[in-house]
């Protein structure tokens, strides 16, 4: 495992690269990109981890960070950018079950690598608690989906999920006289499950990220999966203090319009995390 200290040329932001994080359930190594908090605390940070952070520069992750510690707008953070490679579409997805392409097939290995793996090398090298409270996994796209499934799954590891133009789409084959949406796999996943009081919940998503409307509802595709997504929530007891959907006007389904989200992620997040504490 390869590790060296740099500095991203745009920030002072400190970052920590591992050129080769090794994952016995990927059966690969991991690069990863660790953000450091700018100054030292007296309490640990709390944690972020990213899905696609392969492409942090992209998402302007540093010069965000740089702006929001420079501001007050939030506590230290260690921000976690996991690079995604050429597996990337089988690694991500959920968990419980492939999509009807086979898709997804190693999600499993990937939530193990997360939580069993990673997690634990990264609390004890940056001596995080180990407090779910404090830790919140974040991604866009499939990644996003990614992040939303882990959480779901493991409240007792992670109490926030940060979704941006998360690929709810993802569904089985359609069986007989079944829709489309009725084959989505999150969905069902969520319309089985139980209230977690305890997770905070963030959805992102842009006007003009596709033309498709499968059902032709009026509303393209990424936005009306996560409205179903949150009524599913809201039929658990999810309430609106746990779930917070934000819609960017004319945001495209890209790493420039996550990057405007970003902010407002890490603040709701920010203030979901103080209100806990009062």
């Amino acid at each position: 495992m390869v590790h060296k200290q740099a500095t991203d040329t745009l920030s002072p932001q400190s970052i920590d690269h591992y050129a080769g994080f090794p994952s016995t359930y990927l059966a690969r190594e991991v690069v990863l990109d660790i953000f450091l908090p700018p100054t030292p605390s007296a309490t640990p940070p709390r944690l972020l981890l990213l899905n696609d952070g392969q492409n942090w520069k992209a998402l302007k992750l540093a010069r965000t960070l740089q702006t929001l510690y420079a501001g007050g707008k939030i506590s230290p953070v260690l921000v976690v950018a996991i690079h995604a490679d050429k597996n990337r579409m089988h690694e991500y997805g959920t968990a419980a079950m492939a999509d009807y392409k086979h898709r997804g097939s190693k999600a499993a290995a990937y939530t193990f690598f997360l939580t069993k793996e990673l997690l634990p090398f990264l609390t004890k090298k940056y001596q995080l608690l180990d407090d779910p409270s404090q830790r919140a996994l974040a991604g866009f796209s499939l990644g996003g989906l990614s992040a939303f499934d882990i959480v779901w799954h493991h409240p007792h590891i992670f109490h926030t999920a940060g979704v941006f133009s998360g690929s709810f789409w993802w569904r089985t084959p359609q069986g007989p006289n079944e829709t489309d949406d009725q084959s989505r796999i999150m969905h069902r996943l969520v319309a089985a499950g139980t209230h977690h009081p305890e997770l905070k919940l963030w959805f992102q998503a842009g006007t003009e990220e596709e033309k498709e409307d499968r059902n032709n509802n009026g509303i393209i595709d990424v936005i009306d999966d996560i409205i179903d997504l949150m009524d599913e929530l809201k039929a658990l007891g999810y309430s609106e203090d746990q779930m917070h959907y934000r819609e960017l006007a004319g945001g495209k389904h890209h790493e420039s319009s996550w990057a405007k989200m970003i902010p407002e992620f890490l603040e709701w997040w920010e203030g979901t995390f103080e209100r806990s504490k009062g």
